[in-house]
């Protein structure tokens, strides 16, 4: 009886970072809900994203596959692979900075800035803010890419590589919510 209690009992790691993406969840409503407010009060500008935004779209998904197949060839114990699945995301992850900030500098080439319209600074305010999430959990997987590489193996714990999985799907769906906001808002 006493093993079936621990059982469904959620690590506490885990616990904190869905109360980490939920607190996300909110500031990130509450962009957006705050973008809809504004742009019914007038002053607002309309334009187009920069195409470059549907490649960064495309990149993280295939990042969050490879980490999904990541995570279950560590389960398997496949570590030859896991290295590889995580090694691809990490160079996806980067990819998806990298041609995000691409689009900012093609933004900013057509005279849409921070400081300009409302449209403009919500813009950039929201996008920057997720670019920020992805930082931090670009930054976790190469953690975690350095521990795969590691000579000597302790402990083969998913429950680590499994919350840094969550976030990272989280960031991916969070960001794929703000690109389809983006455009049905153009």
């Amino acid at each position: 009886m006493e093993l079936t209690a621990q059982r469904k009992k959620i690590h506490p790691q885990k616990f904190a970072m869905w109360l980490a993406m939920a607190s996300i969840t909110m500031m990130f409503a509450g962009f957006t809900s705050a973008y809809m407010v504004r742009e019914g009060q007038g002053n607002w500008v309309y334009y187009k994203l920069p195409f470059i935004f549907w490649p960064s779209t495309f990149t993280i998904i295939i990042s969050s596959v490879t980490m999904a197949l990541g995570v279950k060839a560590f389960k398997a114990r496949k570590m030859q692979q896991f290295r590889a699945l995580i090694s691809t995301t990490v160079v996806l992850g980067i990819l998806f900075g990298v041609l995000q900030f691409a689009g900012f500098r093609q933004l900013y080439a057509h005279n849409i800035r921070l400081n300009g319209n409302p449209s403009e600074s919500f813009l950039f305010i929201i996008t920057g803010m997720h670019l920020l999430h992805i930082t931090g959990g670009i930054i976790a997987l190469l953690i975690v890419f350095f521990r795969a590489f590691r000579t000597r193996v302790k402990v083969y714990s998913a429950t680590g590589l499994e919350i840094m999985a969550a976030y990272w799907h989280f960031v991916d769906a969070l960001w794929i919510y703000l690109f389809v906001f983006f455009l049905a808002n153009q």
